[in-house]
């Protein structure tokens, strides 16, 4: 069978690069290296790619940071729990199939070494079992896997076409073989044959946490350095009020990655999401954790900013008394186009601010402002997608004393 889908000549030159580097004597993991385009950096060592985002998240924060920056690097293989593959049709036979590096064709690959031993001991014997049935791939588009590191894993079956009762009885079959859980969707339909969720467990600061993850909802892809990025946010809050039973404040809390750590060194937690699916599941993780000291409520952080100013009252805060609150940190985790001004305004009035980013460019953005009243006294690159030129970055900041003020 043809591998390469629709050549052309950017390809070409991508396959040049590759023979090239690979004559350099540089390591590949992966026979596709410098071929699929899931992996966009190719042609640099793992460690020059880690020195190469220090150096451009240095770069960006210079300004407000001129201090070494933490970083902190990923496992070289098997440190993705997340995954998605589109499902090539050739004839009878379904593969695995990623976009190629120029962007104008698949790569229909044997082997995927980043993502985790979970999916990597389940994806080939799954294919295997598709191509075996009509049923099962009869227009089916694209698997998704969801991994933990306890081995428990969640796979979800897209289908252009309805899921009906043999399709059913396949995949309880499937599931069994597999040992995981399964979910079939297709258009206006979801079928789920067990649970839709799988329970992580790390290991974080000395203690074991537990993790519901459902399908659809935001998980950390890479677990290794999700514990350091907690870890590290954890050090810092240790610095503040916190032992004198201070509060946290959490904007964009996710399904409680963060919050559940973090609750152990805080009086009491406020933490804040728009979506009810993850407010749901961080409510469900607070109970497998035994934690009884986070307050989560479903708001956006502009939201939450109305309600703190006392704008508005919100139903969905009945209940809750603001006041009792006394916010030494704040922790904000936003989306790649980061804080909004109102947001800003609300979190420059804290003491001590955790700020997670995904974007460096937006937080080198905001950081003009929140400067003006807080100082960076620690930063970080956390490379949670290696062999991309994606990067998650973390700062800390303390309030300035009025005397340093630059308002």
């Amino acid at each position: 069978m043809n591998l390469w889908v629709k050549l052309d000549n950017n390809y070409t030159k991508a396959m040049i690069n590759y023979k090239a580097t690979k004559r350099k004597g540089i390591k590949l993991d992966c026979k596709h290296f410098g071929e699929c385009g899931s992996c966009g950096v190719h042609d640099k060592e793992y460690e020059k790619q880690v020195s190469n985002k220090v150096e451009t998240l240095s770069t960006l924060l210079n300004k407000f940071h001129n201090k070494a920056i933490d970083s902190f690097s990923s496992p070289s293989s098997n440190y993705r729990s997340r995954a998605e593959f589109r499902i090539w049709h050739n004839g009878d036979e379904c593969s695995y199939a990623m976009g190629n590096m120029a962007k104008k064709g698949v790569v229909l690959i044997s082997e995927c070494p980043k993502v985790s031993k979970p999916i990597e001991e389940r994806m080939w014997r799954l294919i295997e079992i598709i191509n075996a049935s009509k049923v099962l791939s009869h227009r089916l588009f694209s698997v998704e896997f969801l991994a933990t590191t306890t081995d428990e894993c969640l796979i979800v079956m897209l289908y252009h076409k309805p899921l009906d009762e043999e399709w059913n009885s396949e995949v309880r079959e499937l599931e069994a073989t597999l040992n995981a859980n399964i979910i079939g969707r297709s258009r206006k339909q979801k079928v789920t044959i067990s649970k839709e969720f799988v329970t992580e467990k790390l290991t974080i600061d000395n203690n074991e946490y537990l993790y519901r993850y459902y399908e659809g909802g935001f998980t950390q892809p890479n677990p290794a350095v999700n514990i350091k990025m907690i870890e590290w946010a954890m050090n810092h809050a240790r610095s503040t009020n916190s032992a004198n039973g201070t509060d946290l404040l959490e904007l964009y809390c996710g399904l409680g990655n963060f919050t559940i750590p973090l609750s152990k060194l805080f009086g009491k937690v406020l933490a804040t999401e728009i979506s009810k699916n993850s407010i749901n599941a961080a409510k469900e993780n607070c109970e497998l954790n035994d934690v009884n000291n986070i307050e989560f409520i479903r708001l956006s952080s502009e939201e939450m900013t109305i309600a703190l100013n006392k704008q508005r009252e919100f139903e969905r805060l009945k209940g809750v008394d603001l006041d009792s609150y006394d916010f030494s940190c704040v922790l904000v985790d936003p989306p790649r186009a980061g804080l909004d001004d109102g947001t800003i305004k609300l979190i420059t009035n804290i003491e001590n601010i955790i700020y997670i980013s995904c974007n460096p460019h937006t937080l080198a953005r905001d950081l003009e402002t929140i400067t003006l009243t807080h100082e960076v006294t620690s930063a970080a690159m956390f490379d949670q997608f290696p062999h991309t030129e994606h990067m998650e970055s973390g700062v800390f900041l303390r309030k300035l004393s009025k005397g340093k003020l630059t308002i």
